[in-house]
């Protein structure tokens, strides 16, 4: 069974949903039922493949352990200072190497575990907010149904785990609940118009009419594989919400109207919000805090521009260390970086940067330089370098 890609995945889900519902409609608690269907729906997918849910459930108890030891060694206010960064670099280690492999031999190996990108992220944010002093407990069914809670399982959003224990927690009041399941239904209807129809409209062409060797071709797979990438992206993600909304979990938006965006800062505010965030929060703003005490770098668009470059060349080898991954981050470090330029020191941004006529401008180069930054992502734009310079013999 594949989520959200295969007609048995939406018939069990539709049953699956229905004792959610009426439990949810008797004010009764939702985390046991919610953990049962995360199991059926793990299992269920990785069945035919046993060998890769034993490492899934490796890794998953690998991550916990790793986060309770390192709570019982933590002193003080802000944790161990110095078994935090081993803890944290033991705890992205797995998805290291994963990448590695992927890179170097196309096949991750043991370490081909289903949802590792995003679980991996909750779990190095548990380990932050550790050292952090924040997290004092961790309770292992909790922990568990954290990082293989089936809705997010394959793709995200990416949620916290404070936020998501205090959803499991409570008992919701019906009317709250089911305003909650109303408007996971429709999340789940329209994201299915999203990925199953629109994207698909899109994919379809893609494929007849953007990959020849031409650059009106080129052109035209630009701009039919970004639009085919959100409406694909965003489907899965409102389903994956409205899902969790049913489940008495508010699992957190995704997107939010991203080709509106009138500037590269407001997109990444917009796009794969939960990823955007969460580099801001855990990458970006401590490399800029710890800049500014460094005192080795005074002026503040230097270390704003040095953390943004870090940041989205995170962003980028997070998605894959194969190079045009990697290049579609610093592509986006660098495009954040002379917005951050333009918007600090440009007289004639600060002037018209209201006015209508500027804002239609911004907003058509900003969808052109997103619509070419998935170009990039595509992995299309380096393999037509590659031919161009076949073609002529460079290479």
């Amino acid at each position: 069974m594949q989520l959200y890609g295969e007609n048995i995945f939406f018939i069990s889900l539709a049953v699956i949903l229905v004792p959610a519902f009426i439990l949810g409609y008797c004010e009764k608690p939702l985390k046991h039922y919610g953990m049962a269907a995360t199991v059926f729906f793990v299992v269920m997918t990785m069945k035919d493949k046993p060998q890769a849910l034993l490492y899934m459930l490796c890794f998953v108890w690998y991550e916990y352990i790793l986060a309770q030891i390192f709570l019982r060694i933590t002193t003080g206010e802000h944790g161990s200072r110095v078994a935090y960064p081993a803890f944290l670099i033991l705890s992205i280690l797995p998805l290291t190497l994963h990448k590695i492999l992927i890179a170097m031999n196309g096949n991750a190996g043991i370490l081909a575990i289903i949802g590792i990108s995003y679980m991996t992220f909750k779990a190095a944010q548990i380990i932050i907010e550790i050292s952090d002093g924040i997290i004092k407990e961790l309770k292992p069914d909790e922990y568990i149904y954290l990082m293989i809670f089936f809705p997010t399982l394959l793709s995200g959003p990416i949620d916290r785990s404070r936020r998501f224990e205090e959803d499991i927690r409570r008992t919701i009041p019906r009317e709250e609940y089911l305003e909650m399941a109303g408007n996971g239904l429709l999340k789940i209807l329209l994201g299915m118009v999203y990925k199953l129809a629109i994207a698909s409209v899109f994919y379809l062409l893609m494929k007849k009419f953007g990959m020849d060797h031409t650059l009106i071709s080129a052109a035209i797979y630009m701009y039919t594989y970004g639009f085919y990438l959100f409406f694909d992206f965003a489907g899965y993600s409102l389903m994956a919400v409205g899902t969790g909304y049913l489940l008495g979990v508010k699992v957190p938006d995704n997107f939010n109207k991203p080709f509106l965006s009138k500037d590269i800062q407001e997109f990444w505010n917009r796009w794969h919000i939960t990823l955007s965030h969460w580099l801001r929060d855990y990458v970006f703003s401590r490399i800029t805090m710890d800049l500014i005490r460094s005192g080795k770098v005074k002026d503040k668009l230097t270390i704003a521009s040095i953390a943004l470059m870090i940041n989205m060349l995170i962003m980028g080898c997070w998605h894959g260390l194969t190079g045009y991954y990697i290049l579609y981050g610093l592509y986006h470090g660098v495009l954040l970086v002379l917005f951050e330029i333009i918007r600090k020191k440009s007289a004639f941004y600060k002037k018209h940067k209201k006015d209508k006529w500027f804002m239609v401008v911004s907003w058509f180069v900003t969808l052109h330089l997103v619509l070419v930054g998935f170009f990039i992502f595509s992995g299309r734009f380096t393999r037509g370098v590659a031919f161009l310079l076949r073609s002529h013999g460079l290479i």
